[in-house]
Parts: structure tokens; sequence; C-alpha cells
């Protein structure tokens, strides 16, 4: 017995993802990436992994396999990512300027501001608030 009773664990692959044929995960990928980024449903706040599965026609194990296996993420990170990726073009798009992170938050389909902080900053490494100052550029003597 592992001294303190403490045991190694070991990684379990899902069976579920092998079962799904390559081809079908291709495909799936695809539609995923339509759905999401192309039809931007990862900016409504209350889009989850169901309803991605109902705009595809399947069932959510094989949304999850998919994201998991071709991505190599899980479905909130997978959504976060698309969401982070549009904010930090807000957050340094002058047009933006006098929106708080709170509006910003909601615009790119966080539900609040809390896990939009926690979100960005696991992406990141920084708070949004620290990459609008970083990433700002410096008014012209013109302006």
């Amino acid at each position: 017995m592992p001294k303190n009773n403490i045991t190694s664990q070991t990684k379990k692959e899902a069976a579920y993802r092998s079962l799904i044929n390559p081809k079908l995960m291709d495909e799936l990928k695809e539609r995923i990436l339509e759905v999401v980024l192309l039809k931007k449903k990862y900016k409504e706040k209350d889009y989850n992994a169901r309803r991605l599965a109902e705009d595809l026609g399947t069932n959510t194990r094989y949304v999850s396999a998919v994201i998991n296996v071709r991505f190599h993420s899980n479905y909130s990170a997978f959504i976060n990512k698309f969401r982070i990726d549009e904010a930090m073009t807000l957050l340094t798009d002058k047009r933006y300027d006098g929106m708080n992170m709170a509006e910003i938050s909601s615009i790119v389909g966080f539900s609040n501001r809390q896990s939009f902080y926690s979100a960005f900053y696991k992406v990141t490494g920084m708070t949004p608030r620290e990459y609008r100052l970083q990433h700002s550029t410096p008014p012209t003597a013109s302006e």
C-alpha cells in the first residue's frame, strides 16, 4: 500500500470517444466551428452543449467527445476562448473605450463579470483592465 494512503491517479479515456468514427468526428468538428464561430453562438449567454447538440442534430456525448479530442478542451473552455478573443478585440478598439468591463463581458456572452474576469485571466494571465491598459495606444499630440 502506498505511503500515507496516496495512490497515483491514472487518466481514464472515456470509452465513447474511441467509438466515434474519425470521419464523423472531423465532420462534427467543422459543423461545431460553423455554428459556434461563424453563427457567433458563443455570444449567447445561455448557449450550452445541449443546445449545440440540438443544432447539430446529435447528442451531447458526441459534442463533448469532439470538443475534447479535436480541440483538446472541454465545452466551457472552448466557448470561453471565443468570448475572450472577442473581448480582447473590443478592449483594444477605441470605439469601446467608454464601456466598462461589465458591458464588454455582456457583449461577448458572459452572464456575469466574475466569470468574465476568471476566464479572461485563465486565458491571458492578466485582468481585462490590465489588458486594456497594456494594449491601449497613447493619444498623439494632434488628439
